[in-house]
């Protein structure tokens, strides 16, 4: 279980789907027993001291209004699409539940920059620019021939690294089905190899849950 700080107050803890039962129950013994409301994103935990938790679905999950079938939902396995890159690396994977069963990493040289200037620095921005469309293309052309015709299998994809990359990727027409079947959560990831993208298969499934701590003056302690 991770945590980070969340814009506007609060913090986002990622919890693994088998697990939040557990981590429910605790926030429950904290703050008391909570009212659950359903909400566009899942559920949203209203304790008795005004502490507030938003869990929020995982990918291809269903949203149930009931906090048991929320569990039960979170929990149970599906086929996720995985689509991780930078500008010179991509991962692609498919994870049936908890497994990666499909997987395949490529890279490709693109330039760093350089301190250069004049003609020079044009030269190599240029020959740069040339070899990220040509790894774009390639990443496309895997994309295509790896995740494409698992789509309809799929019940999302879950993207990870350069948004602007990844945007590119799923440009294509081709990769319309893949693109309709993305989620919002994008996942920080470092340059793609193939155990980052083993560590996405969690990150993928897990369920971002939003807690914002009782407002002062509460009755109840944190």
């Amino acid at each position: 279980m991770s945590s980070r700080p969340a814009a506007g107050g609060g913090r986002w803890v990622e919890v693994d789907p088998h697990r939040l039962g557990r981590w429910v129950d605790g926030f429950a013994e904290r703050h008391g027993p909570p009212v659950v409301t359903l909400e566009g994103y899942g559920l949203l935990l209203t304790a008795p001291d005004d502490a507030t938790a938003e869990l929020h679905a995982p990918p291809g999950a269903p949203v149930d209004g009931e906090l048991a079938g929320f569990l039960a939902a979170a929990a149970a396995p599906r086929r996720i699409g995985l689509l991780l890159a930078r500008k010179s690396a991509v991962a692609f994977g498919v994870a049936a539940g908890a497994d990666l069963v499909v997987s395949k990493v490529d890279s490709s040289y693109v330039q760093g920059r350089t301190a250069a200037g004049g003609w020079s620095q044009h030269r190599f921005a240029r020959r740069r620019d040339n070899q990220a469309k040509a790894a774009l293309g390639d990443a496309v052309e895997l994309a295509v021939r790896l995740l494409l015709p698992q789509a309809n299998t799929l019940d999302a994809v879950v993207a990870g690294g350069d948004r602007r990359t990844v945007d590119g990727i799923l440009a294509d027409r081709r990769l319309a089905p893949l693109a309709a079947l993305r989620a919002k959560r994008l996942l920080d990831v470092p340059e793609p190899r193939h155990a980052v993208l083993v560590a996405a298969v969690a990150a993928a499934r897990a369920v971002h849950v939003l807690v914002r701590d009782p407002v002062p003056g509460s009755s109840r302690p944190l």
